[in-house]
C-alpha cells in the first residue's frame, strides 16, 4: 500500500530541525528500500524549511502511522501536523527514476485538497515534468479524496496548473526539492 506523508513544521523550529537531521536521515535509511519520493519543502525565501514529504510503500496503515509518527522530528516537535493519506503512484516509478534528475529547474509539491468532486485521476500528458503524481485516498482507499504531485515546473503558477482547480476546494502549492543525504 502506498502512502503520501507531509509533515508541515511548527513555527520557529528551524534550530531543531538543523540538530536532528543525522537522526531524521538515519531513520529514513531505514526505510530506503519503500520510499517513491522524499524531499523538504521551503518558504518562498528558498531556505526556510516548511514540511517534509514521504511517499512510501508500507504493508498496512499501521505500519504508514508507525513511520509517520515515530519519525524523530516529530517526536521532537519540529512538527505542527501531520497529512498522512493512502495515495496511488499513477506514474509506476520512483523520484530517483525521474528523467529530469536531481536538479535543473524549480521543483514543487502541489497539493489538491478535496471538494466532494472528482479530482484529476488522469495523468497529465506531458508526463516528463512529473516526479510524482497520484490521488489522496481514503483510509480504504475507497474515496478520493485529493491529489498530491511532485513536478518540475518554471514557477509556483505553472505547478498549480497540472490540477484543475474547479476539482478540488484549495490547492496549495509547496516548493520542494528532492530529499536524502547529500552525494
Amino acid at each position: 500500500m502506498e502512502f503520501f506523508c507531509y509533515h508541515r513544521d511548527r513555527p520557529a523550529s528551524a534550530a531543531l530541525r538543523d540538530e536532528l537531521l543525522e537522526e531524521h536521515w538515519s531513520y529514513m535509511d531505514r526505510y530506503a528500500a519503500e520510499m517513491i519520493a522524499r524531499g523538504p519543502t521551503f518558504a518562498a525565501d528558498g531556505d526556510t524549511a516548511t514540511g517534509s514529504v514521504h511517499i512510501v510503500d508500507l504493508p498496512d496503515a499501521a505500519a504508514a502511522r508507525a513511520f509517520a509518527f515515530d519519525e524523530p522530528n516529530y517526536q521532537a516537535g519540529v512538527y505542527r501536523d501531520v497529512l498522512l493519506r493512502r495515495w496511488r503512484n499513477l506514474l509506476g516509478r520512483t523520484m530517483w527514476e525521474f528523467p529530469g534528475g536531481r536538479t535543473d529547474a524549480d521543483r514543487y509539491l502541489v497539493l489538491g485538497l478535496g471538494s466532494g468532486r472528482d479530482t484529476d485521476l488522469v495523468v497529465p500528458s506531458d508526463r516528463d515534468e512529473l516526479i510524482a503524481y497520484g490521488p489522496l485516498l481514503s483510509d480504504d482507499g475507497a474515496t478520493t479524496v485529493g491529489t498530491a504531485v511532485l513536478l518540475r515546473a518554471p514557477d509556483p503558477d505553472t505547478a498549480r496548473a497540472v490540477l484543475a482547480p474547479h476539482l478540488y476546494a484549495d490547492i496549495e502549492v509547496h516548493d520542494w526539492q528532492f530529499g536524502g543525504r547529500p552525494s
